[in-house]
Formats: structure tokens, C-alpha cells, sequence
């Protein structure tokens, strides 16, 4: 997209700012208990409200490329706000947990993915000096989402409960992403350039399949720890809205230090470092749970750097638009993780009433992914 160097900062601004009321999808742990207490259900239930969401936002990611290009960007913040509004008010007036899951899981879900998987793109193809950066920034606003939602929330949860919290979810999303199409709007900003050439797709299924493990492994740890923050930090002694914040904090950070070095160190050795520093948090963590809010952090922190830094390596590793298309179909491995991996811990919660299993069980992933990022990130 040839965009004037105006236009970059103001769809960088737009695009994190969705971004950041979108990421508080990730602070869905402190809702745990209280919907088991609502619908008395599981705990490995009520999770699945979180992994379907993840899943159907995933699907989003996965067929967005299509969507992106055909649409100015303002119409899609538009449809970003109606469907985010929708669906979490859906949610919020539900009486049994299949309409929680089609509000928040589905609608939701769909809008969510739409609003980050946009953004992630338009911000880098708006930056093109910068696209690493601005991939980093839109991630990191992401995991700011995440790290604020929690008080909010605590705060709803007291007053209202589970509706006052998803009424109050779906005003914000509302207001914020009719104010980025407004911003886009204005400055002129397209997602594809109408003198591009013809669209041509070189993409290896050896090598997608390769970075699709390596991705699906490294995620699945921070998204299981994410997923029952609030949990793990209740069986050491912690407050579970402090788990969450924390994690959301140091995932910001690793979203944004990440960025930042993905333009000037292999992508390569970042993504060996980070899913080998996850694994040693979690194992620690299954022995020393005094150090559970600081562990949870690091994990945070490495989980943030993975999201981040994998777009620009894949940008690089297909450039043009093979970017995109490349980028949903990896993203997949996102979405099967964050589907399996936060029920499995809360299954074996249910089953064992601890989760060291479940820290075990992410740690090894962690190691896969390392090794698989070794043999696939070659070149980038």
C-alpha cells in the first residue's frame, strides 16, 4: 500500500486501539468462578467458553485475507463494533451457558479475530519502513486490553455481576472501533493498493506445516497459563485478579520488546529463546509457588514475545501478499492451542485438583517449539 508517512501514525493509533479493547478476551479467567457459580457447572465447562472463543476467532484470522481487501477499512471497524456489541450483550443477558457461548464464544469470537487480524496487517502494511514494530505495537496494545480488563471487570462483577461486565465490555468495543473507522476514514488510508499487481501464492506446505508446529507449541503454553491465571494463582494463596493483570502486563512487554528486536536480531533465535524461557517458568512454578505471580509473568512475557514476533517472521518468509494468507493458515495452530489447551488444564484441575500436570504438560510443548522454530525459521 503506498501510503503517505501521514497516514502510518493513524491507522497505527487506530488499529491499537481496537486492539486493546479486543485483548480483553485474554482477562476471561476472574469470570471462571463466578460463572461456575451462575450455571453450576465445571470448571473444565465454563472453560470452554474462553477456547471456543479462541477458536472461532481463529477462524476469522483464517478467512479475513479475504475479507480485507474487498472492504474499505472503516466498514470493517464498523462491522468490529456491531457484531463485539451484539454478541457480549448477548452473553450478558444469557440464562444457561449455550447462549454465553454463542454470544461471547461465536459473535464475539468472529468479531474479535476480524479486529485484530485486520489491524495486525493494516498497521504493517501502513508502516512499511516499520512493519515489525507496528506489528509489535498492535500486539502489545492487544495484551494492554488484557492487563486493564481485569479491574474493570472486578469492579462489574461487584455491582452487576457477569452482565453488568459483558454490558459494559460491549459499550467500550462499540464506541472505540466506530471511532478507529472514523480515524481511518479520514486519513485516506487503504488496505491494498488499486495499481497492484495480480495476486500470486508460493506457499510451501512442508514449511507452513513446520512453523504452523512450532507456532501451535509455543502459544499453547502462555494460553493455557492465560486461560486459568486467575485459578493457578488461587490454588498458591493469590488474588486472581493480580495473576491476571500481571501476565497481561509482561505479555505487553514481550509484545513490544519483541517487536522492537524483531528488526534487528534473527527471528530465528527469538523464537528458541522465549518458548525455552516459558518452559523453565513453568516448571519453577510447579515447585515453587510462592514465586506463582512472578512465574506466571515470565510466562506472560515469552508468550507475548511469540505472538509478536511470528507475523514479522512470517512477513519476511513470504513477502507480498503471501503474507496474509500465510499468516491465517498459521495462525490456526493459535486457535487448535487455545481450544485444547486451556480445557485440558481445566480438566485436569477437575481430575487431580492441582494443575502441575497441566505446567507439565506446557513445558514440554515449550521444548517442542524450540526445536521446531530451529529447523523452520531458517532465512528469517
Amino acid at each position: 500500500m503506498n501510503s503517505p508517512d501521514h497516514q502510518g501514525p493513524k491507522v497505527l493509533f487506530a488499529a491499537s486501539m481496537v486492539s486493546m479493547v479486543l485483548g480483553s478476551i485474554h482477562a476471561f479467567s476472574v469470570f471462571l468462578e463466578p460463572l461456575e457459580t451462575t450455571f453450576k457447572s465445571s470448571r473444565g465447562t465454563v472453560s470452554l467458553i474462553y477456547s471456543f472463543s479462541l477458536v472461532f476467532l481463529t477462524i476469522s484470522v483464517l478467512f479475513g485475507p479475504a475479507v480485507y481487501s474487498r472492504l474499505q477499512p472503516a466498514t470493517i471497524y464498523i462491522w468490529v463494533a456491531f457484531l463485539g456489541a451484539i454478541g457480549t450483550g448477548l452473553a450478558g443477558i444469557a440464562t444457561g451457558l449455550e447462549t454465553v457461548w454463542i454470544g461471547y464464544s461465536f459473535i464475539f469470537g468472529i468479531a474479535n479475530g476480524l479486529g485484530y487480524g485486520f489491524g495486525l496487517q493494516f498497521a504493517a502494511r501502513a508502516n512499511p519502513d516499520h512493519a515489525g514494530f507496528a506489528m509489535g505495537v498492535v500486539t502489545a496494545a492487544y495484551a494492554l486490553g488484557a492487563v486493564l480488563a481485569p479491574y474493570g471487570f472486578e469492579v462489574a462483577l461487584a455491582y452487576g455481576g457477569f452482565f453488568l461486565a459483558m454490558i459494559a465490555l460491549g459499550s467500550v468495543i462499540f464506541f472505540v472501533a466506530l471511532g478507529a473507522a472514523l480515524i481511518v476514514l479520514r486519513s485516506g488510508a487503504q488496505y491494498s493498493d488499486a495499481q497492484a499487481k495480480p495476486k500470486t501464492f508460493n506457499l510451501p506446505l512442508g514449511r507452513i506445516a513446520a512453523i504452523w508446529v512450532a507456532y501451535g507449541s509455543g502459544v499453547a503454553a502462555g494460553l493455557m497459563a492465560i486461560g486459568h491465571a486467575a485459578g493457578i494463582a488461587a490454588t498458591a494463596g493469590f488474588a486472581g485478579w493480580v495473576a491476571t493483570a500481571v501476565i497481561a502486563g509482561c505479555n505487553l512487554v514481550g509484545s513490544l520488546l519483541s517487536g522492537w528486536l524483531s528488526e534487528k536480531v534473527s527471528h530465528r533465535r527469538i523464537l528458541t529463546v522465549l518458548p525455552l524461557l516459558g518452559t523453565a517458568a513453568l516448571l519453577a512454578l510447579s515447585v515453587f509457588p510462592g514465586l506463582t505471580i512472578a512465574l506466571l509473568g515470565v510466562v506472560g512475557f515469552a508468550y507475548g514475545g511469540t505472538i509478536a514476533t511470528y507475523p514479522a517472521a512470517i512477513s519476511v518468509l513470504f513477502p507480498g501478499e503471501d503474507g496474509p494468507i500465510a499468516y491465517g493458515r498459521i495462525f490456526t495452530a493459535w486457535g487448535l492451542a487455545g481450544l485444547l489447551a486451556p480445557w485440558l488444564a481445566g480438566q485436569i484441575y477437575d481430575w487431580d485438583g492441582s494443575y502441575v500436570l497441566a505446567l507439565w504438560v506446557a513445558a514440554g510443548l515449550g521444548i517442542i517449539s524450540a526445536i521446531s522454530a530451529q529447523k523452520s525459521m531458517r532465512h528469517s
